[in-house]
């Protein structure tokens, strides 16, 4: 019988301007190894594993190269589809969009294998009793990456491909990912590939490394000037109840200049406070002032309270019209809330995206060709362009390797010695070791903790094989 061994050779990708986004990449995932597909953001990781599943979005094409598995050839269209509903599981990179919004989880993981629902979704560290009858939109983006990792290993699939499966993680959940791929190569289930910027997770699990791509663009930071005592946050008795209770009684403030990281277990709320703040979930009670004046609703916000609070999501894909090219999406709020021309907007826009880390032809692709760095950066991008007041961010760095988020972070601390405050809702320890403040929100309460990185993933992933 012949190993399920996946083999790849001279993969080539082009886009619409026939410009090469991926380029003859070879590779050999044997039966029961993990192999581990690692290099900078935009480096065609995301790509490479689209190219294999044959599901490239609009705008790529592959021109070249050959799959094989376990001994046949998979050709593009029908072969390929067949070959990808039985054999494979997938953990895509934007878990949350995935999952269909209409189904329960109950369906969305028997989709692949009914008899074993519970068994994984207990692997992938959720209670299958308070999950099964819940649908996407009242799942925390960690619990929605754990139901999306549950549907991938449901059907014990022969292989196994992970794009990014520790982004957006709290450590206990990157541990319990590293334990399923293990468990999978000592129980001889099948092969696995792993697409990631995470080098930890990479160096404790892979039998093989791949490498992709050049080094991003990276900005030299400038030094942050220390927080003002002047607060632009004031949140006073704030509670949410719904769709459950998430958070109670509230009190604390944001400083001008100041960079505040928000940590907490996923499923916790952070991301729900965080859209509560920008006006996107509804408040139980409690005020939230902005310079010392209240915030009223969101619908009822001036062009200058809306330009104050910048929300960079925690989904980037979502987030994005699939329409919109990247120069496009980041002009909109600048021409919008700053009263700039579309000639001025359209300019600092370009200028944004090179700040951010991204070659200028970036900006003329739409999001579907880009990847989930890249997008997370336009996201960022768009949301740094009005220039805030107070920036609101779900896991800023959770898609990007070590050298692009420290770009990253160099460019908020040029807009905070400008002043802008800065809320970061994160698991990432680069963002907590770069806080000047740190708020945990646990069983509901909102407390300050320890300035200790180790606290959100930095602990050690996975012992020595």
């Amino acid at each position: 019988m012949t190993p399920a061994e996946l083999i790849v050779r001279g993969l080539t990708v082009h886009n619409g301007l026939g410009q090469t986004v991926l380029g003859d990449v070879s590779l050999d995932v044997p039966a029961n190894t993990v192999v581990a597909v690692t290099g900078p953001s935009g480096s065609g990781k995301t790509t490479l594993l689209r190219t294999i599943l044959d599901v490239l979005p609009p705008g790529l094409r592959r021109m070249s190269g050959e799959i094989t598995w376990a001994g046949t050839p998979v050709s593009p269209g029908r072969p390929s589809a067949v070959w990808r509903r039985q054999a494979t599981g997938l953990l895509g990179q934007d878990p949350a969009g995935t999952l269909n919004p209409l189904w329960t989880v109950d369906r969305l993981v028997s989709e692949s294998d009914r008899s074993q629902v519970d068994d994984a979704l207990s692997a992938a560290g959720l209670d299958p009793t308070s999950v099964r009858t819940k649908r996407p939109h009242q799942l925390s983006g960690g619990q929605a990456q754990r139901v999306a990792l549950a549907r991938a290993i449901a059907g014990r699939p022969p292989l196994l491909l992970l794009d990014e499966p520790t982004s957006a993680l709290d450590a206990d959940a990157v541990r319990r990912v590293a334990n399923l791929v293990r468990r999978r190569r000592d129980e001889r289930i099948g092969a696995t590939l792993i697409i990631s910027h995470d080098r930890e997770f990479v160096a404790a699990l892979a039998d093989r490394v791949i490498g992709l791509g050049s080094p991003p663009i990276v900005l030299p930071s400038s030094p942050s000037r220390p927080p003002t005592t002047e607060a632009v946050l004031t949140v006073s008795g704030l509670s949410i109840e719904r769709p459950v209770a998430l958070v109670r009684d509230a009190n604390f403030a944001v400083h001008g200049g100041e960079l505040v990281a928000l940590v907490g277990a996923s499923g916790s709320g952070k991301t729900t406070l965080l859209r509560a703040l920008a006006g996107l979930h509804d408040v139980h009670t409690g005020q939230i002032t902005i310079d010392g004046r209240p915030l009223p609703s969101l619908r009822t916000r001036d062009r200058r309270q809306l330009r104050a609070i910048q929300y960079l999501a925690q989904d980037p894909l979502d987030a994005l019209n699939p329409a919109h090219r990247a120069v496009t999406t980041i002009a909109r709020p600048a021409r919008l809330l700053c009263g700039l021309s579309r000639h001025q907007a359209r300019s600092a826009a370009e200028e944004i995206l090179i700040a951010v880390g991204l070659d200028p032809a970036a900006g003329r692709r739409r999001p579907g060709t880009l990847s989930g760095g890249q997008r997370q950066r336009v996201v960022l991008a768009r949301a740094l362009a009005p220039r805030p007041r107070l920036l609101l961010a779900d896991e800023p760095t959770s898609a990007l390797d070590d050298e692009t988020a420290e770009a990253v972070l160099g460019v908020l601390v040029r807009h905070r010695a400008d002043g802008m405050a800065v809320l970061a809702a994160t698991h990432d320890p680069r963002v907590v070791r770069r806080a000047d403040r740190i708020l945990r929100l646990h069983d509901r309460r909102l407390t300050e903790a320890a300035a200790n990185p180790r606290d959100e993933g930095g602990i050690t992933l996975c012992p020595n094989r």
